[in-house]
């Protein structure tokens, strides 16, 4: 099981480098969650603490100068995004609207029928207490 801690920690990477996209396009939703950076290490950490997404090293415009580094992609998609949207509501700022949207993506029918369920407007409040 993932700690709380990992969970906070990586919300923080997603609320500071990263992209949380829930867009309609003509095909349908795009849902893509991202985290692009220079270290390779912390996504691989990100990747096998979630037990999901995918790491990949960007490829390189030709016009990029030759001495800045490398720098590597976490992404996740849909349903397994909506899984770790779950996880990191409790922690995300930044990205914390496009992270409900797509929680109420997958659980539209689920918004106040259930107590288990969160109420993100009554949340919403109690975080600006």
């Amino acid at each position: 099981m993932t700690s709380n801690s990992d969970i906070a920690y990586i919300a923080g990477l997603f609320d500071g480098e990263g992209s949380v996209d829930y867009a309609k396009r003509k095909k349908g939703w795009d849902i893509l969650m991202r985290i692009q950076m220079t270290d390779e290490d912390v996504l691989l950490w990100v990747k096998e603490t979630l037990k999901m997404g995918t790491v990949r090293k960007k490829n390189r415009s030709p016009s990029i100068k030759a001495h800045w580094k490398d720098s590597w992609i976490y992404s996740i998609r849909y349903r397994q995004a909506y899984h770790l949207c779950k996880l990191l509501w409790p922690y995300a700022q930044v990205k914390l609207h496009k992270i409900e949207q797509i929680i109420d993506h997958y659980e539209p029918d689920l918004q106040g029928l259930d107590d288990n369920i969160v109420d993100f407007a009554m949340e919403r409040e109690l975080r600006n207490d």
